[in-house]
């Protein structure tokens, strides 16, 4: 039987994921992240510039529909990330600001309803459904609301492509840029991932990510996770990890 959640000074994510073993709650643990350390992207780091350094949007843990899931590879610490990476790579897809922070606005919510930490069908519309029904509190501590544009790349993010139903193929096509930054980011992400085939495989996105994104988002989750088994708050970890790669 398959525990909900690691027991500590157990097995590591990587060992369990190595076994086929991992918990319904995955949560990130030091051998982990050494290993995720040692295997950083082949590239040079680029400094990415910006008119402003992207918001950081950290989603309150009451947010989520469980608060096993909010502490998971899935919580807080994921959906804050998401909305750095959708703020660096929305101007090149020619998103204005304005569309953008609503779209990273969403992203950090992308995945508040998840009940666990595997592949949980529908986790995308149930969390499209929440921010629909509590957009202002949303806007209220991010000061954006999340658009109906935004609301849809989030109630697609966990759909493939090929699966569409007929209404959300309809969607996509309205909003196709939104869908697949948001798809793009969530997959940068992966890098969290305790086995190197969970991580992102940029071929299969739909957009071109620029050269320097890999290598950007492995080091968001690498000193965003170092931080917080450090000690740090989810806030002062991603403000750490922030700092480092966009140095002010």
């Amino acid at each position: 039987m398959i525990s909900l959640t690691p027991r500590p000074g157990g097995p590591s994510l990587r060992e369990l994921a190595g076994s086929g073993r991992l918990p319904d709650h995955q949560v990130m643990d030091r051998p982990t992240l050494d290993w995720i350390t040692r295997h950083r992207p082949a590239g040079a780091s680029v400094r990415v510039t910006m008119p402003h350094r992207p918001l950081l949007l950290v989603p309150n843990a009451s947010w989520f529909a469980r608060r096993e899931t909010a502490t998971s590879i899935h919580g807080v610490r994921h959906g804050a990330r998401l909305a750095v990476l959708v703020q660096l790579l929305a101007p090149g897809l020619g998103l204005p600001l304005d569309r953008g922070l609503a779209l990273a606005a969403a992203a950090a919510c992308h995945d508040c309803r998840r009940l666990n930490d595997r592949d949980d069908p529908g986790h995308g519309q149930r969390a499209a459904d929440w921010l629909t029904e509590y957009i202002a509190d949303v806007e209220a501590v991010f000061g954006t609301a999340a658009t109906t544009e935004a609301i849809t790349a989030v109630a697609l993010h966990d759909v493939p492509h090929d699966t569409f139903t007929r209404n959300q193929a309809r969607g996509y096509r309205q909003h196709q840029v939104a869908v697949d930054l948001l798809k793009a980011a969530d997959a940068l992400d992966r890098y969290r991932l305790p086995l190197a085939r969970w991580w992102p495989d940029l071929n299969r996105l739909r957009l071109q990510v620029p050269a320097w994104a890999p290598v950007l988002a492995h080091d968001l989750v690498v000193g965003s996770e170092q931080a917080h088994l450090d000690g740090a708050t989810d806030t002062q970890a991603l403000e750490h990890a922030l700092r480092a790669v966009m140095p002010e």
